[in-house]
């Protein structure tokens, strides 16, 4: 996470995680690009609501259609890949600027979601649920 300059392409990096996805995200400044493991962003994530959820850590800074974004993001579902790509995106802008903190915060942004599948225990039929108890 930071900045790194090579060949006088800078860009900011920034690691996102939710549940089992991981989420390496590269911000630059340019046009608005947005690339998601090779494709355009609006093709890798076509559920409703999943692009405007991405985009919103750019929407309340401002930076929207000024960053290039280019995005690694591996594990999970569609719902992990989208979280772990929102708070990838928010860690990147604030290595751009760290004068962002108090928004990011305020949004909710950079608070990792702890939430994991809890594990399946012996002599239930999911992590809680129990067999149905009969007397007799």
């Amino acid at each position: 996470m930071g900045k790194v300059e090579s060949m006088a392409v800078q860009y900011h990096e920034g690691i996102g995680r939710r549940k089992s996805s991981t989420a390496r995200v590269r911000i630059q400044p340019g046009t608005g690009n947005f690339v998601v493991n090779g494709k355009p962003a609006q093709e890798y994530f076509t559920r409703l609501g999943d692009m405007d959820a991405i985009m919103e850590p750019m929407r309340v800074v401002g930076m929207e259609g000024k960053l290039d974004v280019s995005v690694l993001v591996m594990g999970g579902g569609v719902t992990g890949q989208t979280g772990a790509v929102r708070h990838g995106l928010a860690r990147a802008l604030l290595a751009m600027d760290p004068d962002l903190r108090p928004v990011l915060r305020k949004g909710g942004f950079l608070t990792r979601d702890a939430r994991e599948k809890e594990r399946k225990k012996p002599g239930l039929k999911r992590a809680r649920k129990a067999p149905t108890y009969t007397k007799r």
